[in-house]
C-alpha cells in the first residue's frame, strides 16, 4: 500500500518543492463540490507552510455521481502535457458549475493551449489510462469519497471538515 503513495515524478502533478518534508497527496474529482471547498484550504496551507509542504494531485473521478468527471480529468492531463496542469486545475475548480465538453474547450483556449494537440489528446483518450490508474490506486487504498488526503502516507479523515488536515500538517511542521 505504501508504494501506491510513492511520488511518481513522471506522472504526478506536484506543487511545492520536492525536498519538502511533508507530502500531502490528494485524490480528487474536479466535479465534486467538497473537492472545490478543499482547494481554498490547500491554497492557504501552501502559503502558510511554504517550503515545508508539497501537494500531489491525483484523479479520483466519481463517474456515478459526475458523468463528465473522467473527461474533465483527461482535459487536465492534456493541459498538463502542455505544461499547464495547475492553471487548468484552478480553472476547472473555479468554473465547476459550468463544466461541459464545450466549456472544457473554452478553458483550454483561455490557457492558450495548442488546440490541435488538445483535441487530439481528448479525442484519442491519450490520458485515459493515467486517469484510470489513479482511480485503480484509489480503490486499492480503499478510498470511498472525494476529496481524500494522505499526509506523509497516513490517511487523514476530513469527513468532518478540513481542519483535521491542517492540524495534521501543522503537527508535522512542528516536529521538523
Amino acid at each position: 500500500m505504501q508504494s501506491l503513495l510513492t511520488i511518481r515524478e513522471s506522472s504526478d502533478h506536484i506543487l511545492g518543492p520536492l525536498s519538502a518534508p511533508i507530502t500531502v497527496i490528494e485524490y480528487a474529482d474536479f466535479s465534486c463540490p467538497s473537492c472545490l471547498q478543499a482547494q481554498s484550504a490547500l491554497k492557504i496551507m501552501s502559503v502558510q507552510f511554504e517550503g515545508q509542504m508539497r501537494i500531489v494531485f491525483r484523479h479520483f473521478p466519481v463517474r456515478e455521481l459526475h458523468p463528465l468527471s473522467e473527461l474533465v480529468a483527461q482535459a487536465a492531463e492534456a493541459a498538463g502535457a502542455q505544461g499547464k496542469f495547475w492553471p487548468m486545475h484552478d480553472l476547472l475548480f473555479n468554473h465547476q458549475q459550468h463544466l461541459s465538453e464545450s466549456y472544457l474547450q473554452t478553458l483550454a483556449q483561455q490557457l492558450d493551449l495548442d488546440m490541435a494537440r488538445y483535441h487530439n489528446d481528448i479525442q484519442g483518450h491519450v490520458y485515459l489510462q493515467r486517469v484510470r490508474e489513479h482511480i485503480a490506486d484509489g480503490h486499492k487504498l480503499a478510498l470511498r469519497a472525494t476529496p481524500s488526503f494522505f499526509v506523509n502516507g497516513q490517511l487523514v479523515d476530513v469527513s468532518f471538515g478540513l481542519d483535521h488536515l491542517h492540524k495534521s500538517v501543522e503537527a508535522l511542521v512542528l516536529r521538523h
